[in-house]
This record gives structure tokens, sequence and C-alpha cells, in this order.
């Protein structure tokens, strides 16, 4: 089991939200591993200068770069799902059966999944 981070989840820790950190402290204790998406980090990352806890966060998440191949199987789970946000849509590509995903947009994860027939612990953030 992989704990995966949306843009909500990463904002929500930068924004100090003490549930969000809560939730990353036990995940840390258990020893989950985290992962995101490029596109997502690309989404939140702004001021290096400026968003230390972030930058904190991120040395220890595995980050999915986009790879040959995803540009069209990301276009392609979006329409399936009919959803529209490519950030999102890329997420979905890193979750597996059984992952835990941090997000503030329930719906459209739980369509993007869905589209893919994956099954995944969603934690609203």
């Amino acid at each position: 089991m992989r704990a995966v981070l949306d843009a909500g989840a990463m904002l929500g820790l930068e924004k100090r939200d003490r549930r969000m950190r809560a939730l990353l402290h036990v995940l840390q204790q258990r020893e989950i591993d985290l992962c995101t998406s490029a596109a997502v980090v690309a989404q939140v990352w702004r001021n290096g200068g400026r968003q230390a806890r972030l930058a904190q966060l991120l040395a220890g998440v595995a980050v999915r770069a986009l790879a040959p191949g995803d540009d069209r199987r990301t276009g392609e789970l979006l329409a399936n799902a009919g959803t529209h946000d490519v950030c999102d849509g890329h997420l979905a590509l890193c979750v597996g059966n059984g992952d835990h995903v941090l997000t503030s947009d329930r719906e459209d994860i739980e369509r993007l999944l869905s589209s893919r027939r994956i099954k995944a612990v969603l934690v609203d953030v």
C-alpha cells in the first residue's frame, strides 16, 4: 500500500492544516510510501524560497514523471471518465489497487479510478 497525494493534500500541508499534518505523521510512523504525479507538483510549486514545508515533504515523496505514452493514456482516461483536469488524470495513473489517495477532489478521482477499475481508499483532505 502507498499513499498518493493530490494537490489539495500538499496545499493543506503548506497552509499548516492540522489534520493534514497529523495524517502525514501517521503515514510516516507506519513507513507508508508516499507518491504523487509530477503534474501535481507543477500545480502546487510556485516559489521554493517560500515553500519550505512543501519542499521538505517532497524530499520524501516519489514523484512519477510524465513517462512516454502517459500523455495519451491521461487524455484517454479523462475522456473515458468525463473529466478534464490533466493533473488529476495523471495522478490517477499513479494509483494502484489498495493504495490510499489523499484528495480534495473526491468526485473526479473516484470517476478516474473507476474508469481504470482501480480499487483504492479515498481520504478527504
